[in-house]
């Protein structure tokens, strides 16, 4: 057998630490990263450096001639030169050299072999190696060995930064992918989610391509196999609510859905574990144990304890740990059409029900929309909620223009009669700062009821502004939080909130409404 080497990405380091065993990852990183540790359940901790979330501002694509009339331009995919990004690899590559030993994870991204693709990543952090082991599809010894050439390359240079007076940089931190060399570079951030990420973002431009919807969502199976997918940005409770002992776990994060059905396009979770506890959420709690990284928490330095409620490092605390893992996870994490489309939102004005039925235009109107708040810790800067809109609950990371994957949904949508529903997972009894987080457990009973059948023959009354269908009964949830403005005490202040925040989703909708149908304009709210 030949020596491995990574002369093709041009690494001459002698010492690599290939797709290492996570005891060997752990001992290295113990000797060699500084404020690593082993908690006291057996996880690997590691800190991220100044960075303790993704930086979207600094996500560049490479204006290529193979890609460019696809990619949607903008404050989402900002425009990088193909000179600039040569300087940027070579810098990358440049500092991955000067490494004693550098660490390369091989693994796929997606569990349909139709689809998935080969991901080489190449890093000089055993955290960073142990993060993404989790977070690929682990090869097999055999597919290992017939690995071949990668297709997919990202040179994590994270500990070094960028250099500012570069055209096109403005700061230290810089993450660039580039779809003609089908290469990824990171610059000036050690934060692992830049990774996980920048690999969903090249998914989120093949897969489309090719007919085929990829989603940032999470996917449960139920005994019957039917199966449901929940859309949400970070802090919605995608990966809490698919961490269901009821149902089988698909996955927590990113999927596709083909002509055959679902696939996760992962093969490990990453869990916020701000305020995590076992009785709220055993799975994964129990799931941070050997093999997993807890990123960026505070422990006890006698007993090894995590606090998962101190925050003095970052609000963005991490855990991230192989799927099977998750008991009830399902392996190969694949499954049939959905039965069910959830869409997670966090409304931090405290207006919306906590669950109401759509519409199939409506459907696509708050797909679009995609409407949420940033909570603490999900990106760098954001202190308090932030109302945001987010196209297709995916913003950050798509590629194409939001209607691309807005009419792949609706097609498989009307192919496979699936039912939509809008939950809320954020404030009831007013907007934050007066009003509390809905209760974990209604909304983990909401999701029963949704997957039992009783909400779609539930009877409804409509919100006039909103014209949503809103259950007027869900077992084990109170009936007077149904209706958001019955928790409120100034029902003046209701009207306000409300009408501000629809006013919000009208003005939002501008940008979409020439690519949308007359029946989904008209699906928004009715000012």
């Amino acid at each position: 057998m030949a020596e491995f080497n990574l002369t093709e990405q041009g690494i001459n380091v002698t010492e690599i630490i290939r797709n290492a065993a996570p005891a060997v990852l752990y001992e290295r990183a113990l000797r060699h990263e500084k404020g690593s540790a082993i908690s006291a359940s057996g996880a690997l901790v590691a800190l991220s450096g100044e960075k303790t979330g993704r930086s979207p501002k600094d996500k560049r694509v490479v204006d290529e001639p193979s890609s460019s009339d696809d990619v949607w331009w903008g404050n989402v995919n900002i425009r990088l030169d193909e000179h600039t990004f040569q300087i940027n690899r070579e810098r990358a590559i440049d500092y991955l050299n000067t490494r004693e030993f550098i660490y390369c994870v091989d693994g796929f991204a997606g569990w349909d072999p139709k689809y998935r693709i080969k991901v080489r990543v190449i890093c000089a952090r055993a955290y960073h190696a142990l993060f993404m082991q989790n977070m690929l599809i682990r090869p097999t010894a055999e597919q290992l060995e017939d690995f071949g050439t990668p297709d997919y390359v990202i040179f994590n240079g994270g500990s070094f930064p960028a250099n500012r007076y570069t055209t096109g940089m403005t700061s230290a931190t810089t993450i660039d992918l580039n779809f003609a060399l089908r290469e990824f570079v990171i610059l000036g951030t050690q934060y692992a989610g830049e990774m996980k990420k920048g690999v969903f973002t090249i998914m989120h431009y093949l897969m489309p391509k090719q007919g085929v919807l990829s989603m940032h969502c999470s996917a449960t199976e139920g005994e019957a196999g039917d199966t449901s997918i929940l859309f949400g940005l970070s802090g919605t409770g995608k990966t809490t609510l698919s961490a269901d002992p009821k149902r089988k776990l698909i996955g927590d994060d990113e999927h596709c859905w083909t002509n055959e059905g679902i696939f996760n396009i992962e093969g490990g979770c990453y869990a916020k574990v701000i305020n995590l506890t076992e009785e709220a959420e055993p799975d994964i709690h129990r799931a941070l144990r050997f093999g997993s990284v807890l990123e960026n928490v505070v422990y006890d330095e006698h007993s090894r304890e995590v606090d998962y409620t101190n925050t003095s490092i970052t609000d963005n605390t991490r855990g991230s740990y192989p799927i099977e893992y998750i008991p009830n996870a399902k392996i190969p994490c694949v499954g049939t059409h959905p039965d069910n489309i959830i869409f997670l939102t966090c409304d931090a004005f405290g207006v919306l029900p906590p669950v109401s039925k759509l519409t199939p235009e409506q459907a696509m109107y708050h797909f679009i929309s995609g409407y949420t708040a940033k909570v603490a810790g999900t990106e760098m800067g954001i202190k308090d909620p932030e109302a945001t809109f987010s196209p297709c609950f995916s913003g950050p990371f798509l590629v194409w223009h939001p209607t691309k994957y807005a009419e792949l949904l609706a097609e498989k949508m009307r192919n496979h009669k699936a039912d939509a529903w809008l939950v809320n997972t954020g404030w009831s009894g007013g907007a934050y700062g007066v009003g509390a987080r809905m209760k974990l457990r209604y909304t983990r009973a909401i999701i029963d009821a949704i997957h039992s059948g009783e909400l779609s023959r539930a009877a409804t009354v409509e919100d006039a502004l909103f014209g949503l269908q809103v259950p007027t009964s869900v077992s084990g949830v109170p009936s007077e939080i149904l209706v958001p403005k019955n928790t409120w005490k100034d029902a003046a202040a209701y009207d306000a909130a409300a009408l501000k925040l629809a006013n919000l989703f009208k003005n939002n909708f501008t940008k979409y409404e020439e690519g949308a149908s007359a029946a989904v304009r008209a699906a928004g709210p009715r000012i």
